[in-house]
């Protein structure tokens, strides 16, 4: 069997929920034109770890149209939408995928999609890149190379490539412009305060809310939670993001000031244990922990049992923690990513997701094109890739933007100008 999933007779259901993704993905719709008529990944492999949902699955549809063969399966066990991995493995993508994964189902699900063979890796959060490289080491010599989707995953591969372990050159799509700015800031920040409030029905309004990390996540949530009437406060570890932050009209303070007064907490850090046990004890009763930051680990999750006498399921994705003081702190989805990986989670919105899926298949047919001719290492999102994904989505938008005159051209390619 092709496929794993929770119950293939979902994906009637999947196919609408794409076919809804798609409407609102114009950009990716435009690239899956171009390769569904020239092939470039006729007879390649894609293997890809992303959260599996409908707008990952316009990705994969995308990919199928451009002569790919995909195997897929979940970067977390408690994002992927179970009907849509359905929908897919109807269409005949591999999938290994549904939600609910235990950790030795997530790591043997990784397992089956390196068990394609794939030349071609995307991943969100570095584990199936790392899977090949430290497990699977008898594939490395017919990967190609990967793309990278999250901060997270890059600093790993920065960390792979220092030590001189990365084997194949990957591209580093998080750090592309279209990327950073547009997912990064807005798609996580939107999609962060749906999950929260849908999972609370808590008001942003007035509260006093804590962002841990003051990265372009954590920009983007301070920007929106203040749009939002939230009292702000940051932690930053970064003195010139600290100051950023300052400047920006935010609080600053250390995460032991914070802990004291702070209602809600959102960590966007990447980071390990930026919320511990020390701080989770000063918390005020009814406090509200979440994680925006890729992994499950940027919230004690141990030092909280520690702390805890009684643990209770309030409502679905909302854990009760009453603490040996008394007080009460609420742990949402599990400290794992909030804005997908709750029941109701929808993730980020599908226009942001049409920039960074673009980003995604584009980088693919770059690799296949000129992969084998690139040194294992990080790579950017060539330029012109970039720029062709912003113009597109500005063209889909109904924006016309200005051209630079001939004159302004030579303005400024000049250094003798007006002298």
């Amino acid at each position: 069997m092709n496929y794993k999933v929770k119950d293939i007779r979902l994906a009637a259901q999947g196919k609408r929920m794409m076919e809804w993704a798609e409407r609102h993905m114009p950009v990716l719709a435009e690239i899956r034109r171009e390769l569904a008529e020239t092939k470039p990944l006729r007879g390649v492999t894609v293997g890809a770890a992303l959260h599996t949902e409908a707008k990952t699955g316009v990705l994969v549809r995308t990919l199928v149209a451009g002569g790919a063969r995909v195997a897929i399966t979940s970067c977390n066990p408690l994002s992927t939408r179970d009907e849509v991995a359905a929908a897919l493995a109807k269409e005949g993508v591999h999938v290994y995928a549904w939600r609910g994964e235990s950790t030795k189902d997530y790591y043997s699900n990784l397992n089956a999609v390196l068990e394609t063979k794939p030349q071609i890796l995307i991943d969100d959060g570095a584990d199936l890149i790392t899977a090949v490289h430290t497990q699977r080491r008898e594939l490395l010599s017919t990967i190609i190379g990967a793309s990278e989707e999250t901060t997270t995953g890059v600093n790993r591969l920065r960390a792979m490539e220092k030590e001189g372990a990365l084997s194949f050159p990957v591209i580093a799509v998080n750090d592309s412009p279209s990327k950073r700015f547009f997912d990064n800031r807005f798609g996580t920040a939107e999609s962060t305060f749906q999950a929260i409030t849908g999972m609370t029905n808590t008001l942003i309004a007035g509260k006093r809310l804590v962002v841990v990390g003051y990265g372009f996540v954590g920009r983007g949530i301070a920007s929106r939670a203040k749009g939002l009437g939230a009292v702000v406060t940051v932690v930053e570890t970064d003195p010139i993001k600290a100051l950023e932050a300052a400047m920006d009209g935010f609080m600053v303070a250390s995460m032991s000031e914070a802990a004291r007064w702070g209602e809600l907490f959102i960590t966007t850090t990447g980071s390990f244990k930026v919320i511990r046990a020390e701080h989770i004890r000063l918390m005020k009763d009814g406090a509200i922990l979440c994680n925006s930051g890729h992994f499950n680990v940027e919230i004690d999750l141990e030092g909280l049992n520690r702390l805890a006498v009684s643990r209770r399921e309030i409502v679905d994705d909302v854990q009760e923690f009453r603490l040996k003081n008394g007080r009460r702190v609420y742990l949402l989805a599990e400290g794992r990513l909030v804005n997908l990986a709750g029941k109701r989670s929808l993730g980020h919105p599908m226009e942001i997701m049409d920039m960074s899926f673009a980003l995604q298949a584009l980088s693919v047919v770059h690799l296949v094109r000129v992969g084998r001719n690139l040194a294992p290492g990080v790579y950017e999102v060539p330029p012109e890739i970039d720029r062709m994904v912003a113009e597109l989505k500005l063209r889909s938008m109904g924006i016309k933007i200005e051209r630079p005159t001939k004159e302004q051209i030579e303005y400024s390619a000049s250094w003798t100008f007006g002298t």
